[in-house]
């Protein structure tokens, strides 16, 4: 049987992969047989601006190096981009075409421009480049397939800049189930495209997210990921309103981070409207002698024992994911939530008996889901199943505690305390408690019959309220010995662990039947990272 043929086409890819106006943009080619290489820039937005076309760019074809995957391809650059001051601030997409026996080849490369001093556009775009170069298989293992180390100069794969259009461009599914994932194997097949262009890459997310937003008239200045380590006066400045993380963007160095996380402190916006946001950290490393940008990204990731920095004291840049105590610097820091404990909820050995995803808390309900103040309030929720009247008194606000008490058991000293009336339709309960009804002396009570219950409206609910003050109670009916409730005076709902924080959570105190107050309950547990 004869050999199969490998299919030829050109490649290349430019360096560097961020430039600002007036500097220079290498682009490096291997054309096959040595053709002529047509070469178009153009900058993608709401359309497609044409700034720069060469129809015949002498070029010589270079084999890919066996190792290009981790140490780069190192080919010549045949044509060098002068960066005209009026180009926009954007993604450049370069286009390479050849004629190969009357077919016409084409492949694509891309370079970013970073905005002038003078750009007055309130909004900034970080690319997920780190994300699509950690998944990037060409010249051999990503760091989903093997290495520990990728290098940002060599092409991008089949899939991870252009996609003709069809049915099953990204893994992700938004149209009917598809749990064989058919359509999508079936389009990276059809159009002979890398396994991994599904899940990363420029025409994913990040180009139809700028298409829209420039075409409702959104104006945004766009970067790199790296250009966050690399140039932190872009967010330091204080000429922008909003960072914007798009997609999927997955890989996060530290400083980046450092970037982001001071423009927030100083009052910046951010939006992630991305998933798996900072779950590893990176390192970009190997700069040139002169100064640049780097040419490599480090990441241990599962095998973070082997990181050289492990148990050292750079062991704050460990490759390892962000929510791991060996950093103790969880994702949700910067973004809000943990997609640790909520994307991945039951993935792996997180959080398999969880809820599958996250809790989300209404704001209509009384509690807002905004970081709580030591000074906040929470308005107070119905009043719980066990009290003696339908008569309420109006309830005094909850005060947040900006640290946890100590936690404190509401559970009787004696067991010659009766138990309290119990409901025979009790309700929505808080997580992980068992029906009251099934309580083996629920039946027992000598008031079982006589209290008044009070149903809960409709909109309550174990996920409904974050925080809250109960209603107090009245004075208990007259026994001959004062009611003790075994029962939670307050609870709160349980949320995906590392997505709460010390600032978010309250502390409640409640006044019992027989008039005297309980210590504050807490069902918040300490944060565990993996």
């Amino acid at each position: 049987m004869a050999p199969a043929t490998t299919f030829e086409t050109v490649t290349g890819y430019c360096w560097p992969q961020s430039v600002a106006a007036g500097e220079s943009v290498a682009l490096h080619l291997s054309s096959p047989r040595g053709l002529p290489v047509t070469v178009e820039v153009a900058r993608i937005g709401a359309g497609r601006t044409v700034v720069f076309g060469e129809p015949a760019v002498p070029a010589d074809h270079h084999a890919t190096p066996p190792n290009a995957a981790a140490h780069g391809c190192h080919w010549p650059a045949p044509l060098t981009l002068d960066v005209d001051p009026a180009w926009q601030s954007g993604y450049y997409e370069v286009t390479l075409e050849v004629d190969l026996d009357g077919k016409r080849r084409r492949n694509h490369a891309f370079f970013v421009v970073r905005p002038a001093s003078t750009s007055s556009a309130p909004i900034l775009l970080a690319l997920s480049t780190n994300t699509w170069h950690a998944y990037n298989d060409f010249g051999g293992p990503s760091l989903y397939t093997g290495n520990t180390q990728v290098s940002l100069q060599r092409p991008m794969s089949p899939g991870f800049l252009h996609k003709p259009p069809g049915h099953g461009r990204r893994v992700t599914v938004v149209g009917p189930p598809d749990p064989q994932m058919a359509g999508h194997v079936g389009y990276l097949q059809l159009n002979h495209l890398s396994a991994w262009a599904g899940s990363a890459g420029w025409p994913d997310w990040e180009q139809p997210f700028l298409a829209w937003a420039e075409a409702n008239g959104y104006a945004v200045d766009v970067v790199t990921n790296a250009d966050l380590e690399d140039h932190p006066d872009l967010l330091a400045s204080g000429r922008y309103a909003l960072y914007l993380s798009v997609g999927h963007d997955e890989y996060w160095s530290g400083p980046m981070r450092d970037t982001v996380e001071n423009f927030i402190a100083h009052g910046g916006n951010a939006a992630f409207l991305s998933g798996n946001t900072a779950f590893w950290q990176v390192r970009l490393e190997d700069r040139p002698e002169g100064g640049g940008p780097a040419t490599t990204m480090i990441g241990y990731k599962d095998r973070l024992a082997q990181d050289p920095v492990f148990g050292t004291d750079r062991q704050h840049e460990l490759t390892t994911i962000w929510s791991d105590h060996l950093l103790g610097r969880p994702e949700n820091r910067m973004t809000g939530v943990s997609f640790t404990r909520g994307g991945y909820h039951r993935i792996g050995k997180r959080v398999t008996a969880g809820a599958g995803g996250y809790t989300v808390h209404r704001t209509d309900t009384g509690c807002s889901t905004a970081p709580v103040s030591p000074t906040a309030t929470c308005s107070a929720p119905p009043p719980p199943l066990w009290a003696t009247s339908a008569t309420a008194a109006p309830s005094p606000t909850a005060t947040a505690s900006p640290t946890p008490p100590a936690r404190t058991a509401l559970r009787p000293r004696s067991r010659s305390w009766p138990p309290p009336p119990l409901p025979t339709s009790p309700g929505p309960q808080p997580p992980g408690r068992p029906n009251p009804t099934s309580h083996p002396r629920s039946s027992s009570s000598p008031a079982a019959s006589s209290v008044p219950i009070i149903p809960p409206p409709s909109s309550a609910s174990p996920t409904a309220t974050p925080c809250s003050a109960p209603t107090p109670h009245p004075a208990a009916a007259p026994w001959s010995r004062p009611a003790r409730p075994t029962g939670l005076t307050a609870w709160t709902a349980v949320t995906p662990r590392s997505s709460r924080s010390p600032t978010t959570s309250c502390a409640v105190s409640a006044p019992r039947p027989d008039g005297r107050t309980a210590a504050p309950r807490r069902r918040a547990r300490p944060q565990h990272a993996t």
